[in-house]
């Protein structure tokens, strides 16, 4: 096959492969110098992506296959009117005009399909079991969850998908994270995800494609599925893949942009073979009982440096990251004050991240401001079909408009310098929320916990507390 030749090969690899291996033959398009061309079947952008759309005008290229690639504006799409700047009108509008002169479908300002890039597109049907994924966004991985193959680029890289449908890529290493048992209750999938960075750390998985597997991951819905591979990239890794079961093909059957009557069969029917085969090796495994999952909660400005609600900030930890943090080794993680609250992101801003917060919530009044950003649109919309946004209303939160929110603060959304947030995003890394803001990453409903007591807490308490009332 010539680079001029596009679409997926045959397989050609003998003996057992893993899942990972399966989608890449099928992708291969050739191979030269220890490189493979890739061929990629979705792309999505968002208005950071202005400047491939720049470098295709430069170089007078057209956009290779505009069918295959779809825009959103969700990185700098403010929470609020109030909160919006000339930059983030500038930003929006320029993806808007690239999109229209590229002839690509875009989910703009008021497109009801609109939402977080990694809420969105699942939505609509347009990530699917097998498929490659690629987007200039690290948190690409999130797709993963679906059985695809997904992965965050760099702008010359979109630059060339944009061109060429196609992307060179050195074989990576498949590493298999075999979680065994049950997620105990109270306990959820950021928590999961969290433990296993815990356990490895922030390098533990770098450079390779995560496959996870064993009953605790089969049991997890779609949503903490996105969750989990959502935050593979924060283990170090490309990208994380979640073997496409029923629980897969019960979510996306009937979304807009999925397959429909018998080409639903017959895809359904493909995808069953991505799981991987018997004896298949893999580069790196690790195991993990779910039982032994607790909430956890971060102390640190890196994700590795988290602790359970019950533990305590280590007695080694590094000293740099507490005075930032402004916490000294040895204290116990409940407790710690929080000044504002945020629930959001494309790791916890779906309908269910929304619902077991406004679980804890629920009676309450917050002790603390708390902003909620939907993951979409259309999470919005059915949050207030359920009452969920009143809930949040009623204990004295801002409910804003879907967008990634606090959680990149480039939006007009920020924490102040100084400042403790309790937060469902994915990263605590210094300035992320804001120079000099202070960010702890958990669970939605931990997050709640401490947005209605001021404090770190242990959500299953206040779950208690309600049951036995």
């Amino acid at each position: 096959m010539t680079a001029s030749q596009t679409g997926p090969q045959t397989d050609t690899q003998i003996g057992p492969r893993t899942a990972i291996a399966k989608i890449w033959d099928r992708h291969r398009v050739l191979t030269q110098d220890g490189s493979d061309l890739l061929y990629i079947d979705r792309h999505y952008l968002h208005e950071g992506s202005h400047h491939a759309f720049a470098r295709l005008r430069e170089t007078g290229r057209e956009l290779r296959h505009p069918e295959l690639t779809f825009g959103v504006a969700d990185h700098y799409a403010p929470s609020s009117p109030l909160r919006a700047t000339e930059t983030t009108a500038t930003m929006i509008d320029r993806l808007k005009r690239n999109a229209s002169d590229f002839g690509i479908d875009s989910f703009g300002i008021g497109d009801p399909r609109r939402g977080i890039v990694h809420v969105a597109m699942p939505e609509q049907g347009l990530t699917l079991p097998g498929v490659t994924v690629v987007c200039g966004d690290s948190h690409t991985a999130t797709h993963g969850a679906f059985g695809a193959f997904a992965f965050g680029i760099g702008a010359s890289e979109v630059a060339h998908v944009m061109a060429t449908q196609t992307l060179w890529q050195k074989p990576v290493p498949v590493m298999r994270i075999r979680v065994t048992g049950r997620l105990p209750a109270g306990t959820t999938s950021k928590d999961l995800a969290l433990a296993i960075i815990w356990k490895i750390g922030t390098g533990g998985a770098t450079g390779h494609a995560v496959e996870y597997d064993g009953e605790a991951i089969a049991a997890l819905s779609m949503e903490e599925r996105m969750t989990l591979c959502n935050m593979t990239i924060e283990m170090g890794a490309r990208s994380g893949f979640v073997p496409p079961d029923e629980t897969t093909f019960d979510w996306l059957k009937g979304r807009p942009m999925a397959p429909a009557g018998a080409e639903w069969d017959a895809a359904v029917a493909e995808w069953r073979e991505l799981t991987a085969d018997p004896g298949a090796v893999y580069d790196r495994e690790v195991d993990l009982d779910a039982a032994e999952v607790a909430p956890m909660v971060t102390w640190g400005t890196s994700p590795e440096q988290v602790a359970p609600v019950d533990g305590a900030i280590p007695a080694d930890a590094n000293g740099d990251s507490l005075g930032y943090m402004g916490l000294e080794a040895g204290a116990p993680i409940t407790g710690i004050t929080v000044d504002r609250a945020f629930i959001g992101s494309c790791t916890n801003g779906r309908l269910s991240d929304l619902k077991a917060a406004a679980a804890v919530l629920a009676g309450r009044s917050l002790a603390v401001p708390l902003l909620v950003s939907p993951g979409s649109d259309d999470v919005a919309r059915q949050a207030e079909e359920l009452g969920i946004a009143d809930i949040f209303r009623a204990a004295g939160a801002e409910w804003g408009a879907s967008g990634c929110s606090l959680c990149v603060g480039m939006n007009g959304d920020l924490v102040a310098s100084g400042e403790r947030c309790a937060s469902t995003s994915n990263r605590n890394f210094r300035g992320r929320q804001g120079p000099g803001a202070r960010t702890h990453l958990m669970s939605p409903q931990m997050v709640a916990a401490a947005a209605v007591t001021g404090r770190i807490s242990d959500a299953r308490a206040l779950l208690a507390e309600e049951t036995k009332a």
